[in-house]
């Protein structure tokens, strides 16, 4: 099949192990269209922030993720289309040191913590750091971030540690970064909160474009190449 111009958008997603970057995936209707997969990934997370954006299922069981892996989604903001290259990365620290391969070429990255425990939301500041020590973007002052604070659903908010207050003074100390309080399970402020990461990241973008695929065609004997995020 044919390919066509898009344009391609790479956004990395960060936190501890657990708090629900991989949920918010299944929340988002149709079109997931997969690129490739590291298959460095057998995923284990208990209510996780990336499943609910594309296919707007949430799953109750827990896969935590091993290594990193990514899907891609055509996407439409105004008038421009692109391509979202999500990365969903391992949480747990023997990972962090893959970094370097996956936060180079990043164009936003999305901070989850869980509003129900408070090391998690702690560590925001360790996880920001070593993103831009290991992706070294051009200007580090002025990369975008996007701080999610995650399971806002769970008894009914009664165990939160973590105040919208104190979170968004956190944002605001470190160069007003957007945040957003979002639910995988509920898929409350799933689809806002990516779409201003999508706002974001399209606004650092250049303006040239990349070709990726339309399709992969897996059945088939010959080789087809695929952009994986690094050569």
């Amino acid at each position: 099949m044919a390919s066509r111009r898009r344009k391609l958008l790479k956004v990395i997603i960060l936190g501890d192990s657990g708090v629900g970057k991989t949920s918010l995936m299944n929340q988002y209707p149709l079109a997931i269209e997969i690129i490739g997969s590291l298959i460095l990934v057998m995923c284990l997370l208990f209510v996780c922030v990336l499943s609910v954006y594309v296919n707007r299922k949430f799953s109750i069981q827990y896969k935590a993720t091993i290594g990193a892996d990514f899907l891609t989604k055509e996407v439409q903001i105004d008038d421009r289309h692109f391509t979202l290259q999500i990365w969903d990365t391992a949480g747990q620290e023997r990972f962090q040191s893959l970094g370097v391969a996956f936060y180079r070429g990043a164009d936003c990255c999305v901070l989850v913590y869980d509003v129900n425990i408070m090391k998690s939301f702690d560590n925001l500041n360790n996880w920001r750091e070593e993103f831009l020590i290991q992706a070294s973007p051009s200007d580090p002052e002025n990369f975008p971030f996007i701080v999610l604070g995650n399971k806002t659903d769970i008894d009914g908010g009664n165990s939160r540690v973590v105040s919208e207050k104190k979170a968004k003074h956190w944002c605001t100390s470190k160069g007003n970064i957007p945040y957003f309080e979002t639910s995988a399970k509920e898929g409350i402020n799933v689809e806002a909160a990516f779409e201003c990461i999508a706002r974001i990241a399209l606004k650092n973008e250049p303006e040239d474009d990349i070709y990726l695929p339309d399709t992969i065609d897996v059945a088939s004997g010959g080789r087809q190449q695929r952009s994986s995020g690094y050569n």
